[in-house]
């Protein structure tokens, strides 16, 4: 797999019938190595390891519907009261994040009403603040840091 602009980490990998699997220790299990995937341990990583959020409060892939269509979003992280504090998207490191990419996480966030955005394809990284009162979002040098 490629170099993504994440910090290295060490993930815990095995092989069984010519496919690779990474250990997710979120869902605590180990899942298909796609390059989506490779995208989305590392972002979970930089979200426990740089920025303090803690494991008990991101959940992964779960479904969720949007306009009775079944969609599944990539990482939510909760607040400690149950709200949703940040969604992000990931992406293959080949796709190119454009205006579709925010679309779909905009889409997601009128069901899940996340405070923060992020979307990444491994080498880039978006960030956004939503204002809710004039509907629209602002964009961030970085995502915060978990505060209690």
């Amino acid at each position: 797999m490629q170099k993504l602009n994440f910090p290295t980490y060490s993930f815990r990998f095995k092989s069984n019938e010519n496919k690779i699997s990474i250990f997710d220790s979120i869902r605590k299990k180990f899942v298909v190595l796609q390059p989506e995937e490779w995208v989305r341990q590392h972002c979970v990583e930089f979200l426990i390891n740089e920025k303090g959020y803690p494991k008990s409060l991101i959940n992964i892939e779960k479904e969720l519907t949007i306009n009775s269509l079944k969609k599944r979003y990539d990482i939510v992280v909760f607040n400690s009261n149950g709200s949703i504090h940040l969604i992000v998207e990931c992406k293959a490191p080949k796709i190119d994040i454009k205006q579709d990419t925010f679309d779909q996480i905009a889409r997601y966030n009128l069901e899940l009403n996340a405070t923060y955005l992020m979307v990444t394809n491994g080498l880039n990284h978006y960030y956004c603040q939503m204002d809710f009162k004039n509907e629209r979002y602002q964009f961030l040098k970085e995502i915060p840091a978990y505060t209690k």
